[in-house]
């Protein structure tokens, strides 16, 4: 449908995905902000009750468990919609294909060359933009898994307000991580919660520098392909130029 002379408007993302993308914001800045208060308090409250000043801890806690929790859920919508969304299912666009890794490369081209090479479609989501977003996906996975086997160890006693089936569940899923972490971070022979925590901690900024590309990568697109790519998660579309006939692609 053209709304606009030589341009023509392309639905890219659903109501779902749009409104998934912004608890996903805002769940990783409440995330980090209280992350890193965790790690290693740096604020305090202006208040000099003591009895109200040691809840500061806990609230941050509090709100960490809260917004991993969100993750959870979005994880679980965002790869129901990778094979049944109703604009795009991007799971085909991941398959180890030679059609799939010819756009890859030629997406990557076209980024380092500034645009001066564009042999793709830019109509639909490419599969560099996939893949890109699929590691974000699995840093997030496995921040969630690190993130459980930290809190589990909290349940020193092997109970929790559920039962003691939601401990042996967590250990049950997560306990590998240890010994993972500890090979990731290089830390010898005897594993222990401290590699979790290192790992937990550098695939946090991992993440940040996969934000930071992330946005810089959308404007790049929005100046350079003059498509409005930066709305997509606002109004769920962008305008795609109709080529004319005879132009080259």
């Amino acid at each position: 449908m053209k709304t606009k002379a030589g341009h023509k408007q392309v639905k890219r993302a659903t109501t779902a995905a749009r409104i998934i993308h912004w608890v996903n914001v805002f769940s990783m800045i409440a995330a980090i902000a209280t992350g890193l208060y965790i790690a290693a308090p740096y604020y305090q409250t202006f208040i000099a009750d003591p009895a109200v000043d040691k809840y500061v801890m806990a609230w941050n806690r509090w709100v960490h468990f809260i917004v991993a929790i969100i993750f959870d859920v979005t994880s679980i919508i965002v790869f129901y919609l990778m094979f049944f969304s109703r604009v795009e299912k991007t799971y085909k666009k991941i398959i180890p294909s030679k059609e799939n890794f010819k756009e890859f490369v030629e997406v990557f081209l076209n980024l380092i060359t500034f645009n001066r090479r564009k042999e793709f479609s830019s109509e639909h989501n490419d599969s560099f933009n996939i893949t890109f977003f699929s590691v974000f996906h699995l840093l997030l996975v496995w921040m969630l898994l690190t993130g459980l086997q930290m809190y589990v160890h909290g349940l020193a006693s092997g109970e929790s307000s559920i039962g003691e089936w939601w401990p042996w569940m967590l250990h049950l899923i997560t306990d590998w991580t240890i010994p993972v972490s500890a090979w990731m971070v290089g830390s010898g022979p005897t594993p222990s919660l401290m590699d979790v925590r290192i790992s937990h901690h550098i695939t946090m900024w991992l993440i940040i520098v996969w934000v930071v590309f992330h946005i810089y990568y959308q404007v790049w697109r929005t100046i350079f392909w003059k498509e409005g790519d930066i709305a997509i998660m606002f109004g769920g579309s962008k305008f795609v130029k109709v080529k004319e006939e005879g132009e080259e692609a």
